[in-house]
């Protein structure tokens, strides 16, 4: 089989050379403008740089072509033939040998350095040491046809080697609604409805339990995020004076002037803690508390060890011959 009858099987390469064919014969303008550095400034370029406009155009050409062919993934769009050429090898695309449907890239020099590359065209046909090729701005600023050999080539970029890897969004869906983790059925999609088989292997039952549970708190913390948002934070807190662990043992006095009513009244005027804030301040107070009688706790440590202490004391001292 030859490079020529292997091409055929190409889809890539032939889609390439389809489109570059259909474009033979064009010519620059006097200017040096295309319509393939219109396209490029306009599509590939973020700048919208007018430059590439009138710029030489040999590799704005290939990228025009690849975007019509819809292999631009494979064959990359690019301007600088340099870049190109580098782009080729670090995607392992890169090599020595002649190949229809392949980019050839030459330095007029003849050095099989990558940096020094001046031109770049596309391999049309093989023919043992000489290649057929289809070239923008080439013999009179045209897009057309040359035969030439080998000297010149630095090397061979191959679009049909590019490896095109698809990948899906993090986060394609949003979060599902509350009812449809409650059984909702009038809510419920067709993607949650059960399955016909009820025989759920073990492992996809532990499988969809974790799901459901990731679910189910991505919804609460959802929740919880607005009801944070909505709660108020400009009113003053009100926060308990005397709490459940500390009430004095007697009742306090009231002042002459001052009743029940007057509290009751004072207490229904309080502003109401938000229930997020109301609950953090009775953390806070449970803390200040259990603080405060620490030292009763050692305390409390002391006069067991007093009293065993005395306990012992008296029991030796009532023991008879003990002195």
């Amino acid at each position: 089989m030859t490079l020529n009858e292997r091409w055929q099987m190409d889809p890539i390469g032939k889609k390439l050379l389809d489109v570059a064919k259909a474009q033979l014969g064009y010519t620059e303008k006097g200017d040096g403008y295309t319509k393939f550095g219109d396209w490029y400034a306009k599509n590939v370029d973020g700048d919208h740089d007018s430059y590439f406009k009138t710029a030489p155009w040999c590799d704005m050409f290939l990228a025009w072509a690849a975007d019509k062919a819809g292999v631009t993934d494979q064959a990359g769009q690019f301007a600088s033939t340099v870049e190109h050429a580098k782009w080729f090898k670090k995607n392992d695309a890169w090599g020595t040998e002649p190949e229809p449907g392949a980019f050839v890239f030459y330095d007029w020099n003849g050095s099989d350095d990558i940096d020094q590359i001046d031109h770049v065209g596309i391999v049309e046909k093989v023919d043992g040491h000489t290649i057929h090729t289809i070239e923008g701005n080439a013999d009179g600023y045209q897009l057309t046809r040359k035969t030439r050999d080998l000297d010149s080539v630095v090397g061979f970029g191959y679009p049909a080697k590019i490896t095109v890897t698809k990948y899906a969004p993090k986060h394609a869906a949003p979060p599902p609604k509350v009812e449809h983790l409650t059984g909702d059925s009038a809510a419920r999609t067709h993607e949650q409805e059960p399955a016909k088989d009820n025989h759920l292997p073990a492992q996809e039952a532990v499988l969809g339990g974790i799901l459901a549970f990731v679910l189910c708190g991505t919804v609460a913390l959802a929740a919880g995020r607005a009801a944070a948002a909505r709660t108020p934070t400009t009113p003053p807190i009100r926060v308990r004076k005397r709490g459940k662990h500390h009430r004095p043992s007697t009742p306090v006095a009231l002042p002459a002037d001052v009743t029940p009513a007057d509290l009751d009244h004072a207490e229904s005027a309080t502003t109401v803690m938000p229930a997020l804030s109301l609950a953090a301040a009775h953390e806070a107070e449970d803390r200040e508390f259990w603080g405060r009688i620490a030292h009763l706790r050692e305390d409390e440590e002391l006069a067991f060890w007093n009293s065993l202490h005395a306990e012992t004391t008296t029991e030796y001292a009532t023991t008879p011959g003990f002195r």
